[in-house]
């Protein structure tokens, strides 16, 4: 890495020390820079704003989130079941990073609010992965055909969307999250199977 990439991850770590410990709304510029041995002037050279910090975090989080699903993909499993594993795997990463650091939770409320294209664009990158998996179930005769895979896939997110931030939406043990995740994905799976493809009627 060269120093200014060396200097834009020191001021990452700051922030999501400080974050971590103080909560989002109460973390400051000047306090991150602080944090990191210089001026406040000096930290805007690399972010414009606090929300662009919390952005790069996201970021860094999704990165390791996206890898994983990549490789739940390329396995040599049924899709049924690595549909259900990069849904189990995110619920679990998830819950877990929540469970962990709670202020997290704050940084992911004020980037759905800020910054909602983000977020879009996240679940679009997951839609790669999703439209593998169903492919590949068509192709083995798994999954009945379907016309658009992209628009399947972005319905069955739109289901399950309870299960990306689970502390933001419920009270919910993970243990009780898995038993709920599982039978939303029982019925969906089971749909795929029988072949009930509501792409066309949908897009009137």
């Amino acid at each position: 890495m060269n120093d200014k990439t060396d200097t834009r991850q020191q001021i990452l770590e700051a922030a999501m020390n400080r974050i971590v410990h103080y909560g989002y709304g109460k973390t400051t510029m000047s306090e991150i820079a602080g944090d990191c041995g210089m001026s406040a002037g000096n930290i805007y050279r690399f972010f414009a704003s606090k929300i662009d910090i919390a952005e790069a975090m996201a970021r860094k989080f999704n990165l390791e989130l996206y890898q994983t699903y990549a490789e739940i993909a390329r396995e040599d499993r049924p899709a049924p079941e690595r549909l259900r594993r990069v849904f189990e795997y995110g619920l679990t990463h998830s819950y877990d990073a929540i469970e962990k650091d709670a202020k997290i939770l704050e940084v992911a409320e004020v980037l759905q609010e800020e910054r909602p294209l983000f977020f879009n664009e996240g679940l679009a990158q997951e839609r790669i992965y999703l439209n593998q998996i169903l492919e590949d179930g068509v192709a083995a005769g798994t999954f009945a055909p379907i016309t658009d895979t992209t628009f399947i896939s972005e319905m069955i997110q739109s289901a399950l969307m309870k299960f990306r931030f689970p502390q933001l939406y419920s009270l919910l043990t993970l243990a009780k999250l898995k038993r709920e995740l599982n039978g939303v994905l029982d019925i969906i799976i089971a749909g795929l199977k029988h072949g009930v493809d509501i792409t066309a009627e949908n897009k009137r």
